[in-house]
């Protein structure tokens, strides 16, 4: 069975002002710090007022830093967006696209996603490509095809287990506290698992996240299943003792 190092990443999400969240990342960066040799990769995506002074409090750890969405140009008349290569340029090393909340609340498709995918690998950065199904595609059953197809558009060509990041979040388990059962969760995983190995020499090596209400209490359950290779966390992310927990179930 191929070894695939797990990753725990914090979606950090439109919270923490400033105090906040640089206490939040020293605290964080500290704890790696006294740790030493950590299970898995950490990673935490602060929202784009913080992610400079982020990077700052957490270059002497092992503590990544990354985005929460880039444009898919490199530079121009895009008010309010920011370019894949601002975020290399200041240090962040991942940015997430595809979050649900960005297909929902921002209209984008799989296309806009698979595009910005590959802006983010032109910068250099790790793409943490999002998928999931919303809890009315779940009912009528069509889980695996929406997903399915998700990756299969949302993922470019170019992908890698280097520089991609799959991460799966049901729509209807974020932030509502429900969570979807192992078997689902196994199910959806390993669908995936065997898209990637028919697109990519490499696709074994793939990691694929899982995201939705996960914490303390049913990180080790999920993280134990075949082909989940970490987690994507939303809430339980800025509360260090939790999420810290989270990182400890990959010990």
């Amino acid at each position: 069975m191929t070894q695939r190092r797990p990753l725990i990443a914090g979606n950090w999400k439109m919270n923490c002002l400033r105090a906040d969240g640089l206490a939040l990342a020293s605290d964080l960066a500290a704890k790696a710090s006294e740790k030493g040799a950590l299970g898995c990769d950490v990673l935490v995506c602060p929202p784009a007022t913080l992610l400079s002074e982020v990077v700052g409090v957490t270059k002497d750890s092992t503590v990544a830093v990354g985005g929460q969405d880039c444009h898919v140009a490199t530079s121009g008349a895009h008010t309010g967006d920011i370019a894949a290569p601002m975020l290399a340029d200041i240090g962040a090393r991942y940015v997430l696209v595809g979050h649900s909340e960005r297909r929902a609340d921002h209209g984008e498709s799989s296309t806009d996603i698979r595009c910005k995918a590959i802006a983010a690998h032109d910068a250099g950065l790790v793409a943490v490509v999002c998928v999931g199904e919303t809890e009315q595609e779940r009912d009528l059953g069509a889980t695996l095809s929406v997903v399915n197809g998700q990756v299969a558009v949302s993922v470019p060509d170019g992908a890698t287990a280097k520089n991609t990041v799959i991460a799966y979040e049901p729509v209807w388990a974020i932030g509502t506290g429900r969570t979807a059962s192992v078997e689902e969760v196994a199910e959806v995983h390993t669908a995936i698992r065997s898209e990637l190995v028919k697109r990519f020499e490499d696709g074994n090596e793939f990691r694929i996240l899982y995201g939705g209400s996960v914490k303390p209490s049913n990180a080790a359950e999920l993280l134990a299943l075949e082909d989940v290779d970490g987690a994507l966390v939303g809430g339980a992310s800025l509360k260090v003792e939790d999420f810290w927990k989270i990182i400890e179930t990959c010990a």
